[in-house]
């Protein structure tokens, strides 16, 4: 834990180091741009007040957002890796497939959280960067992304499996085949996404490599073609994932209607599933709700995305630890011991909630 702790300290020094260089660009441009309308439209008695009040909002405003997303990402991350540390000490979770996907959630979280967290920061220290430099950076982002859907779907039909036919459980559910089901999570993404890499580089010329760009996706990956593809894999992925969801929810729900307790739990965990996917799917919807946000509230494009941030990439991940890992018993205990740094070692029991 002294390292995780080590780990964390070293993060939080390095986004503040970058914070602080964001805020001078942003004291320097606002300075120039000052300079510029004082020169054009300057107006005695009332011109310095309202550079100030400018000035403040914008101050304000910026080391409020990247403070708050900060902050929200080292506490999720630092739940996180306290379960992912509990997982590896422990030789008994890794030798059940729902411990297993449950962690690769929380380590496929924490590689998520990281990326897009810095491409943020970034976005305000930087602006722009070059595009080779962006894509190597947005590329796990958009990876991990893809991934936290697809492993909520086999989430839910591993609840499916041990609620509504348990007697095959051990025989369906093998950590070999656990392990496969993460690799085919990995590979779906990857199929999904390393097309655009490959259509970039024989669509665009060498000269847009080394050009700089705000670091998103459409600024990089900006081809017809890439924007078909990606709305096709989009509806594919929502309609396989929700189908496998909604199955799950109600083949669930008719067995827990035998009053079985473990029925009912795995029915709630569900409909927690489709939560989180919810908010995880409004990343496919983005660009239409941010249109109609944007024609409802005109004039605050940069408030919409910010909260549009909040809600699609830091949100889902603050939900998994609290609904998959600290509801549980055995996490709990751990969590609380290894939180606490109390020298003292629970004795296991339960499982993971279905």
């Amino acid at each position: 834990m002294y390292s995780m702790n080590l780990l964390y300290k070293t993060i939080f020094s390095c986004y503040s180091t970058i914070i602080v260089r964001s805020i001078n660009l942003q004291i320097r441009i606002h300075n120039l741009r000052s300079s510029s309308d004082a020169d054009m439209n300057f107006t005695p008695g009332n011109n310095n007040l309202t550079t100030t009040m400018n000035y403040r909002d914008a101050f304000v405003l910026a080391v409020g957002k990247n403070v708050t997303v900060i902050v929200l990402g080292i506490t999720i991350n630092y739940i996180n890796a306290t379960l992912v540390h509990t997982f590896n000490k422990h030789h008994i979770f890794k030798l059940n497939p729902r411990y297993i996907l449950f962690i690769h959630l929380t380590f496929n979280d924490m590689i998520q959280l990281t990326t897009s967290i810095s491409l943020f920061v970034f976005s305000y220290a930087f602006h722009t960067i070059y595009v080779s430099l962006c894509c190597l950076l947005i590329l796990p982002a958009i990876l991990t992304t893809r991934n936290t859907p697809l492993n909520l779907a086999f989430m839910a039909a591993e609840c499916y499996i041990a609620v509504c036919i348990p007697l095959r459980y051990n025989n369906i559910c093998t950590v070999k085949r656990t392990y496969i089901v993460i690799g085919i999570i990995w590979t779906m993404s990857s199929l999904s996404v390393l097309p655009d890499v490959f259509i970039l580089l024989a669509t665009e010329p060498l000269e847009f490599l080394n050009s700089r760009v705000f670091c998103s996706r459409d600024s990089v990956f900006r081809s017809p073609y890439t924007v078909k593809k990606r709305d096709v894999s989009h509806i594919l992925f929502l309609v396989v994932v929700w189908l496998t969801l909604f199955y799950s929810y109600f083949r669930i729900l008719f067995v827990a209607k035998a009053a079985n307790a473990d029925a009912k739990k795995a029915r709630n965990t569900i409909l927690l599933h489709g939560f989180q996917v919810l908010l995880c799917m409004t990343s496919y919807v983005r660009p239409m709700l941010s249109q109609v946000l944007t024609y409802l509230f005109p004039g605050s494009l940069a408030s919409i995305n910010f909260v549009m941030f909040i809600i699609n990439q830091i949100l889902p991940r603050f939900v998994s630890p609290i609904v998959y890992g600290l509801r549980d018993k055995t996490f709990r205990k751990y969590f609380k011991s290894y939180l606490c740094t109390v020298n003292r070692h629970p004795k296991i029991e339960g499982t993971l909630i279905n």
